[in-house]
């Protein structure tokens, strides 16, 4: 394939990678699709999840178990929309973002998202440090400094290819879930106070604040990211039937899994409303009390081993998903692709930054309210993932006869107005708070200035695709009187530019051009390189990619030349607007060939579209073929 295919393909490195179209018989024809929602079931189960469990069982007994069953149906009718998604449209949900959404728009989710990432690794880094703590008793700063090292796990898992990644991770969720079975049997809980805690009630500030903080451990928005992308990673037939079939078997695969993991956070919330509320010990607010505390509660040194094992399953199992989901992010806004390598890096050291301050500032106490607080950081980006993501769904004109029916529909608007109140309600109580407090002007203006940005991000990212789609059934138009046609004369093309950005659209780009030529038509072929080195360096670059792109367009100067066509070619660095109205300028040509890939995003924001810019900066005809 070629690169801007490869970037094009959401995780193109496995992308289609396993052949669902093979002849299959029995459960092996399901086997071939289970795997993408264990990957984001284990982002369910990660140490975020743990520290709000804890708090929440330890706090208020099995008064919040209804808050985990909601969060956990919540889930499975997104992360379903999301499977869906990826599966019909083989978009991820960044890229439909990019597609749908104006630049300042998209840069904003962009930036949003990557919070989310950051917040969710940051959860993974302390997870992993305190699992490691309470195994070995390493202090926990040199536990965060260990986490970097995980980064080399994955790029080894991904070089074995996305099976035997999700191999892995399934033991690791086996790990975790086997835990947790044992300490259940140990614990010995009441089932009939258990099952009270699946009868709704009203939750006060406190009880609410770790709510909000389950429900966005749980429902987390760079999980629907990661789904939409990872269900592309089977390669599925274009036809009704195959989709339909990969469609319910993603359904079948999400249930198990995501149920899995509502096990696993049911079984934290049960193990501390068991050993700590139920005994008096409700102040129990940390992991690692919770971790001393169970010995001798429970009478075993086996509780706080596997407790602290499955810590580590669970912050590791969580770091690759989350590495993941930071590839799609950056591919499908940006349309961006870094050595894997370093966007780990980046990613893990942005996690690992604000959790060394808080150890070396306030020590180990205070790392399990910023665990908690991670997770209503999650909670709060979840509406600007799940609104577009329903609007996608629901778009017949590019979903088909596969969106969504109007009863789930329905559900899913209610399931999006539920957070938004939750988030809101808790928001606006803990900045009352703070307009309570005397002095903290700072904090109060930027309170004031969020606020404003959130409204109107909300209200662009909401109703924005609906006047979009209005506006495209709206075809009245107003006309001036006919015009007498008496001049329809034009002066023959004797040179056409065309511009190719070596995608599979380059050979239907050429033969619109020679449409508009004759044999005696010459033709000019431009590229621009924007590779890095490219950017700094200009003409003076001999990077890789630079070297290729020469070649290639050799190669199709050749082969035209072959066909008996005059051909030359002009290849431009740094700018692309600038260099192809050079190029066109310099070879004089009398008509311009470009391709219209609808680009928007964060690279649109600042330099502009294209084909508008390149239109009116040049003085001939442009053609615009949509690739």
């Amino acid at each position: 394939m070629l690169q801007q295919n490869l970037i094009d393909n959401s995780l193109h490195d496995v992308h289609e990678t396993v052949d669902t179209t093979k002849p299959r018989k029995g459960i092996k024809r399901f086997l071939a699709y289970i795997g993408p929602a264990y990957l984001v079931s284990v982002g369910y189960m990660d140490p975020g999840n743990w520290a709000t469990d804890l708090q929440g069982g330890a706090q208020f007994g099995y008064k919040l178990i209804w808050i985990l069953l909601m969060s956990n149906l919540m889930a499975l009718l997104l992360q379903g929309l999301s499977a869906r998604l990826g599966i019909v449209r083989r978009r991820d949900l960044a890229q439909a973002n990019r597609e749908t959404y104006p630049p300042l728009v998209n840069f904003c989710l962009y930036v949003l998202a990557e919070i989310a990432i950051a917040a969710c690794d940051l959860a993974e880094v302390l997870g992993m440090a305190l699992g490691i703590h309470l195994l070995t008793g390493l202090p926990l700063i040199w536990g965060v400094g260990i986490t970097v090292l995980d980064t080399f796990l994955l790029l080894w898992l991904q070089s074995f290819g996305i099976r035997k990644m999700e191999a892995f991770i399934i033991v690791l969720v086996l790990i975790i879930g086997g835990s947790f079975l044992i300490e259940i049997f140990l614990v010995k809980p009441v089932i009939g106070d258990v099952m009270t805690g699946f009868i709704p009630t009203k939750l006060n500030k406190e009880a609410l604040y770790i709510a909000v903080g389950i429900i966005g451990a749980t429902v987390m928005p760079h999980n629907l990211y990661l789904h939409s992308a990872l269900v592309q990673t089977r390669k599925i037939g274009n036809d009704k039937v195959s989709i339909k079939k990969a469609i319910k078997f993603n359904l079948i695969d999400s249930t198990i899994a995501l149920n899995a993991a509502f096990f696993v956070n049911a079984a934290i919330l049960v193990l501390a409303a068991s050993a700590f509320f139920t005994t008096g010990h409700s102040n129990v607010a940390k992991i690692e009390d919770a971790h001393e505390l169970l010995a001798p509660l429970l009478g075993t040194k086996l509780a706080p081993i596997l407790f602290a094992v499955a810590l580590i399953a669970a912050g590791q199992s969580s770091t690759i998903t989350g590495t993941l989901a930071g590839q799609i992010v950056m591919e499908g806004y940006l349309k961006l692709r870094i050595n894997p390598l370093l966007r780990r890096l980046i990613t893990r050291l942005l996690a690992i930054i604000p959790a060394v301050l808080v150890i070396l500032i306030y020590g180990d106490a205070k790392i399990d309210a910023l665990l908690v607080f991670s997770q209503v950081i999650l909670s709060v980006q979840l509406g600007f993932a799940v609104i577009p993501l329903i609007h996608f769904v629901s778009d017949k004109k590019e979903m088909g006869e596969f969106a969504i029916k109007p009863l789930t529909k329905i559900a899913s608007w209610l399931v999006a107005a539920v957070l938004i109140y939750l988030n809101v309600n808790n928001l606006v109580e803990q900045s009352i708070e703070v307009f309570k407090s005397p002095g903290m002007v700072g904090w109060k203006i930027a309170i004031i200035l969020f606020g404003i940005f959130f409204i109107w991000l909300f209200i662009m990212m909401t109703f924005l695709p609906l006047v979009k789609r209005r506006k495209e059934k709206a075809s009245v138009r107003i006309h001036g009187n006919t015009q007498i046609l008496s001049n329809l004369a034009v002066k023959p093309v004797t040179k056409i530019a065309v511009a190719l950005d070596f995608s599979t659209s380059d050979e239907k780009l050429i033969a619109y051009a020679l449409s508009q030529g004759t044999k005696a038509t010459s033709y000019v072929l431009i590229h621009v390189v924007e590779s890095a080195s490219a950017r700094y360096l200009g003409e003076q670059t001999d990077d890789e990619e630079t070297r290729i792109d020469k070649e290639r367009l050799q190669s199709y100067v050749e082969q035209m030349q072959a066909m008996g066509y005059t051909v030359s070619a002009s290849i431009g660095y740094r700018n692309r607007v600038r260099e192809i109205v050079r190029m066109t300028k310099e070879s004089e040509a009398g008509l311009l060939v470009m391709g219209a890939h609808r680009h928007s995003g964060l690279k649109d924001y600042l330099f502009g579209e294209t084909i508008e810019a390149v239109r009116h900066e040049l003085d001939i005809p442009a053609l615009i073929v949509n690739v």
